[in-house]
């Protein structure tokens, strides 16, 4: 019967190990390919000595939720940049979920501008803020991408894992939307992209 059992557990074990491992390789290959993309996009505030420079929080699936997505029929308004500039968004809808155990909601927004463009004309915007920004992340908050097609019958697969920072936290000169009060999220998500640390080591070099 022990042998039994402890045959049981240990393909248990293989089994959940497996699907542990299966995401914290899924994550880290959508981060390589998220430092690649600095290497080949026209604008990109990064260059390849800057890539090492990135941090990330540990792959965690606590932080990857399944969302309620409810559509919403918003006007056109004008979201402020950090550059003093403002883009032009619509509301597409609201995700609502849970994140250790807690209730939670974000607005999707959708950009007019690149709706226009082919290439993005799928193309949803989330950014948010937290209480990690100003210390282990950057201070004016990160987003998420999503695509039309992620929302599945009044869901969608929310990955905090893939927040990532604006350009702003690079360089200045850009212009990155700050993420609206509705989008401030009363909690610490410590998952995907943390301070862009060149700037912290080059201060402590002068």
């Amino acid at each position: 019967m022990k042998v039994v059992f402890s045959t049981l557990f240990t393909v248990l074990v293989a089994a959940f190990g497996s699907q542990a491992q299966t995401f914290t390789e899924e994550t880290n290959q959508y981060r390589n390919h998220y430092k690649e993309e600095f290497l080949h996009s026209e604008n990109s505030p990064l260059k390849a000595a800057d890539l090492s420079y990135l941090q990330f929080y540990e792959p965690d699936s606590t932080y990857r939720v399944v969302a309620h997505f409810e559509k919403a029929k918003g006007k056109s308004f004008e979201m402020p940049t950090y550059s003093g500039m403002n883009k032009t968004y619509v509301k597409y809808g609201v995700l609502k979920f849970k994140v250790n155990g807690r209730r939670q909601k974000l607005t999707v927004y959708r950009s007019l501008s690149l709706q226009q463009l082919a290439k993005y004309k799928d193309y949803l915007f989330v950014p948010f803020k937290d209480k990690t920004n100003g210390d282990e992340t950057y201070g004016g908050g990160r987003y998420i991408d999503l695509k039309t097609t992620d929302l599945k019958d009044g869901t969608c697969v929310l990955d905090f894992n893939k927040a990532y920072n604006p350009y702003c936290a690079y360089s200045t000169g850009y212009n990155c939307p700050i993420p609206p009060l509705n989008n401030h999220l009363a909690l610490s998500i410590t998952a995907g992209e943390k301070n862009f640390t060149k700037h912290h080591q080059e201060a402590s070099i002068k």
